[in-house]
């Protein structure tokens, strides 16, 4: 079985359950935090909408460098970051569908500056970079959601709310 016939229905799975619970985030206070350490809710919710678009980083280039990288602009509201999303969504399921399979060994480096991160498989960053790094994050927004009396969406199962 070919790569992208195991991994996009999980990718498009997985993004369908991520744009649920971005639907649901309110920006009538995105500043809000659990915590003072913690990123905001509507900079993890922008995030998270970034996220999507990892596809083509990963599977067009060798390497990312976040040294000296200028922040994404937050989305300011529930329409923006659906769009920023879907949008990403859409170029990430496309270069996935089209990688070179005989390059998904290659090596692919993460850097901050002169400092490697990691230096994996691509194959293993796109599992690692782009779904579980945002399947982190998205679990991350339903504790905020929660805190937030935000119902939650079925995620893998059934939620108090559902």
């Amino acid at each position: 079985m070919a790569f992208t016939d195991a991994f996009l229905p999980e990718f498009d799975q997985e993004m369908k359950t991520t744009r649920s619970l971005l639907e649901r985030v309110p920006f009538q206070d995105p500043t809000w935090k659990p915590h003072a350490k913690s990123t905001s809710l509507g900079g993890l919710a922008s995030h998270i909408a970034n996220l999507a678009g990892f596809g083509p980083m990963i599977t067009e280039q060798n390497e990312r460098n976040f040294g000296g990288a200028a922040p994404v602009p937050e989305a300011t509201s529930t329409e923006e970051l659906l769009k920023r999303f879907d949008e990403n969504v859409a170029k990430s399921r496309t270069s996935i569908a089209n990688v070179n399979e005989s390059t998904l060994g290659d090596k692919w480096t993460l850097r901050n500056g002169d400092h490697v991160i990691f230096a994996l498989p691509r194959a293993v960053v796109l599992r690692t970079m782009l779904m579980n790094h945002m399947i982190h994050h998205r679990g991350q927004l339903s504790v905020y959601l929660r805190e937030n009396n935000v119902p939650l969406p079925s995620i893998y199962g059934p939620t108090a709310d559902t």
